[in-house]
């Protein structure tokens, strides 16, 4: 059942979707405008002039909703609610459940049964101006909108809240972000930017591993403990920690003071000292460094960290080299929304230090200049961190969204010019006014940080970019952000990336590792087996709070070319959203149960034919069970506290002479699924032939409905496990890391 939404204020101030009464006591200063599709823009009109502007839309109450909100000034997570007075300061995202009884009458009975469809509310950019939504006490939702300086001033607003409406939730968000794309023009749908190359093929972050102390010498031990591992990292992310940077506030000598590690400033351009006039006899610069790590371990891309502002506290504006840029010191200003849920200490430090900040008419000059140099010594790309300070500094500059947008687009145009294949990862980049102005940026982190020594912050990360994704992923390929595969959690956090559809990096110290795990993730060439949609939690988990009610499991989907997958995440337990107290009169199971089923992943009928009958094979991954059912059956899951499971899901086709085939995969392989490419049949004199071609090597398994006579794999003859209880086939792939051509007859 499509639905085209109808958006509309009635006499008796109600505001309607669909005919459904989602809001009620709208102001008389509220305005509705018709958008493409029978979607909807929302403003008002205020008797007086600000920058900042807060606008009752009415009452809202009675309905499920989960919302994205930043928590703090750099990133979202989602709350869950059934009022206005649950939806928190700084949203940006409202998606509400809507279910309405319908009556069928026949000759015969009267019966109901319950629709479902489903209401998105997303606060843009409109002009200077950002939007964000927010309830109160009275069950009120308010929505304001903000230029960031006191100069910028409307009174009234008419695009500032984008309401749309259907009965998928997938789809109306991608229908409602490609809406917005082509009428605002600020920002592209994922769908039209170039993916980079790194996202297919392991990597290593320095972070986790060295901190700011990383080193040449640090980064070529890691290397050569991955070479020993049999896992190398094909791409390398150099972060924070090779920049020629100088802190202004600790003079020689001095202790450390807390807070000025934020106000540190960039010195130059170029590498520090660590990173120049090497000693080693492989290489004596950095670009030797980089080609000698490159030729050494195969590298395929070598990334190189940067704030958005060049550093934590921006440019130092007595440097000679910089004074090009004329950077001037410039002291943020929080909004009310900044400091109206969690303050943030780097954000305070800064606040208090302030930002040397390039002229916005030389910014585009400053990365051109910076990129330009990293490509002569041989650096791929970047990701560029801190980028929503810039909200703060908007005064005086036109406003937090003109700076904002000023400063993507240069850094967009000059990573283009500089690398190849939009090589750029954004982070710390979750307001809006920078997800409405990516128009090329392919990939960003969808959380905070991976944080290995905070315990109850494993299962938040997890899932937060699920529920983070569902707006993000339409926009950029979001980000998982790094892992230790030797840790506590390194299971649950690896399998959430083999169904986050994401690039799959660690950040272990080196010698610090489990090949074991990593293997699951990583085929022996260094590609990955990466899932072709954003992860995300499946339709039945929306509305439900997999941190902390106490009962529900996390679900995330993602589907490959044959095969869907889901992930199941046990996060009860294990920490508590932030500004969210858990009720002591509510002990958390030690074990919760759940179940999976083929409807789960959306999209299933993309990735069949009219072969598909219905059933579908489900392989578990850990404990190794395959089981056919219907499209609408399950299979039970039960978990303890941090563990999961990941059921490869595919459709099985019924061939000639009844024959049921349903490929799985590399069963070794968190992603199973992932590493089937294509699947095919011919019938001849000899039988009924079908051919899959599998990306990798390893144990590939399938489900038949009986025993093949023989099995060639690229032509040669093989040997075939097969267990008449469960249908599953089993095939040793051997040698390298390829397409390999399996053919089954029967």
């Amino acid at each position: 059942m499509a639905i085209t939404s109808t958006v509309g204020i009635t006499h008796d101030a109600h505001l309607t979707v669909n005919g459904q009464v989602i809001l009620t006591q709208v102001p008389q200063n509220v305005v509705i405008s018709a958008a493409p599709s029978g979607s909807a823009f929302v403003g008002a009109t205020s008797p007086t002039s600000s920058h900042r502007h807060v606008f009752s839309l009415g009452v809202f109450q009675g309905f499920n909703f989960v919302s994205l909100f930043r928590y703090k000034i750099w990133w979202m997570i989602p709350g869950f609610g059934t009022s206005g007075n649950e939806v928190p300061v700084e949203t940006q995202m409202l998606l509400v459940e809507i279910k309405e009884k319908s009556v069928l009458l026949d000759e015969a009975s009267e019966s109901s049964s319950t629709q479902t469809f489903y209401v998105l509310l997303l606060p843009v950019l409109e002009g200077p101006f950002r939007a964000s939504l927010q309830g109160t006490p009275s069950n009120e939702l308010h929505f304001c909108v903000e230029s960031g300086d006191p100069d910028v001033q409307t009174t009234q607003v008419s695009e500032s809240v984008f309401i749309n409406s259907g009965d998928n939730p997938f789809e109306l968000i991608k229908n409602s972000i490609r809406i917005l794309a082509a009428h605002k023009g600020t920002f592209s749908h994922l769908e039209n930017k170039k993916m980079p190359a790194h996202l297919d093929w392991f990597g290593w972050c320095t972070w986790d591993a060295f901190y700011q102390d990383v080193t040449p010498e640090g980064i070529i031990e890691g290397l050569e403990s991955f070479s020993e591992g049999g896992c190398v990292p094909r791409f390398l992310i150099v972060d924070d920690g090779w920049q020629d940077t100088v802190n202004e506030f600790v003079k020689e000598g001095e202790e450390h003071k807390e807070g000025t590690q934020f106000a540190t400033r960039l010195r130059s351009i170029k590498e520090n000292n660590k990173f120049r006039n090497l000693t080693s006899s492989n290489y004596t610069t950095l670009l030797e460094f980089i080609s000698f790590v490159k030729e050494k371990y195969g590298l395929k891309y070598v990334y190189m960290w940067h704030a958005l502002v060049g550093y934590w506290g921006g440019l130092l504006p007595s440097s000679e080299p910089l004074k090009k840029y004329d950077p001037k010191l410039v002291y943020p200003v929080q909004s009310p929304g900044n400091v109206g849920n969690l303050r943030d200490v780097a954000m305070d430090s800064i606040e208090r230090y302030g930002i040397g900040l390039v002229n916005p008419d030389k910014i585009y000059d400053f990365y051109n200049d910076y990129h330009s140099y990293l490509a002569s010594v041989n650096v791929d790309g970047v990701k560029v961190d801190v980028q929503n300070v810039v909200e703060t500094i908007g005064s005086g500059y036109g406003g937090r969204v003109r700076l904002t947008s000023g400063y993507q687009r240069a850094l967009e145009e000059s990573v283009a010019k500089n690398f190849k294949n939009n090589n750029l990862i954004c982070c710390m980049s979750h307001n809006s006014d920078s997800i409405f102005s990516s128009q090329k940026s392919a990939v960003g982190r969808a959380s905070e940080d991976f944080m290995p020594r905070e315990a109850t912050s494993q299962t938040l990360h997890i899932a937060s970019v699920s529920f983070n994704s569902l707006l993000l992923g339409e926009i950029v390929v979001p980000d998982w952000d790094m892992f230790h595969s030797k840790h506590d959690a390194a299971d649950f956090h690896a399998a959430s990336r083999a169904v986050g559809g994401c690039a799959v990096y660690a950040s272990d110290k080196p010698g610090n590792h489990n090949f074991e795990i990593l293997k699951k993730l990583v085929l022996s060439d260094g590609s990955i087996l990466r899932a072709r949609f954003a992860g995300r939690p499946t339709r039945d988990c929306l509305f439900k709070d997999p941190v902390m009610d106490g009962k529900s499991l996390l679900k995330i989907w993602n589907l490959n070319k044959l095969t869907g997958i889901v992930g199941v995440f046990n996060c009860q337990g294990a920490g508590n959203w932030p500004l969210k107290d858990n009720p002591s009169d509510m002990p958390t199971p030690e074990v919760i149960s759940g179940r999976v089923s083929p409807n789960d992943v959306e999209y299933l009928d993309d990735i069949s034919d009219d072969r598909w009958q219905g059933d579908c094979a489900v392989y578990a991954f850990n404990s190794g069970s395959l089981i056919k059912v219907p499209r609408t059956g399950n299979v039970e899951v039960s978990l303890g506290k941090l563990t999961c499971e990941l059921f490869t899901i595919c459709p099985v086709e019924v061939f000639d002479e009844g024959i049921q085939f349903a490929p799985i995969g590399l069963l070794d392989m968190y992603n199973s699924g992932g590493a089937v490419e294509s699947l095919s049949s011919k019938t001849g004199p000899d039988g009924c032939n079908v051919t899959v071609k599998v990306r990798g090597c390893g144990r590939f398994g399938a489900y038949s409905s009986k025993k093949p006579r023989y099995c060639t794999v690229d032509a040669k003859k093989e040997e075939v496990a097969y267990n008449s209880e469960d249908g599953l086939l089993t095939v040793k792939l051997e040698g390298e890391c390829r397409m390999k051509n399996i053919e089954f007859l029967y």
